[in-house]
């Protein structure tokens, strides 16, 4: 059985509820060691929005979520007695979100010129690299969805952009992997939500 296969016959033996709510239809899934996947997508799109995932901690006990795709909502800092340290607003802020076709990073408060950035590939590690020139910034990181699957990566897929100071990393999902997802929503057209009444919770 392939990667693939693996992953499917995982989300098939879960346990799932849907919701269709506000314009996102939003998964639940529970699997065998509790471990819970939580997605959100856009009903008219069908992208990505959000995919966040808890675990239970070795005593038992239940962990915060880890956002893979989207970020947590931000609670403001009501009043200045409230915290009096506060992360600078202009630290650099790396989050994910996908298109259709391609997984895509955003990194906002990059504030150097479009030429001092570098992002490369590690094929043998699977994962990228962004660094840049004056060496004030460097993170590695993988893609989990790839990683599930045991698909490599190829630089050929991978490209970047600087504008409004923001770096946008993009990586072209390959065809394999969009069928992959496109199975995927049809195992989830069985789904019923299970609030704001009967409806099938198909996927666009």
């Amino acid at each position: 059985m392939t990667g693939i296969e693996n992953w499917i016959e995982k989300l098939k033996k879960a346990e799932k509820t849907c919701l269709l709510q506000d314009g996102r239809r939003k998964i639940h899934y529970t699997f065998p060691d509790k471990t819970e996947l939580a997605e959100e997508y856009n009903v008219q799109t069908g992208e990505l929005l959000i995919r966040k995932w808890r675990k239970k901690s070795t005593l038992g006990a239940t962990l915060p979520w880890e956002f893979e795709v989207g970020q947590a909502m931000e609670n403001p800092i009501q009043g200045s007695e409230t915290c009096d340290i506060r992360e600078n607003s202009n630290n650099p802020i790396f989050t994910r979100q996908d298109t259709i076709s391609s997984f895509q990073w955003r990194i906002r408060n990059m504030f150097y010129s479009s030429d001092n950035y570098f992002v490369e590939l590690d094929e043998q590690q699977r994962s990228l690299i962004v660094k840049t020139k004056n060496k004030k910034y460097y993170k590695k990181f993988t893609i989990p969805d790839m990683e599930r699957i045991g698909m490599g990566l190829n630089s050929k897929s991978l490209s970047y952009s600087h504008a409004n100071n923001t770096l946008i990393i993009t990586y072209m999902k390959p065809s394999e992997f969009i069928n992959m997802e496109k199975l995927i929503s049809a195992e989830l057209s069985k789904t019923k939500a299970s609030k704001d009444g009967d409806v099938e919770c198909n996927p666009s």
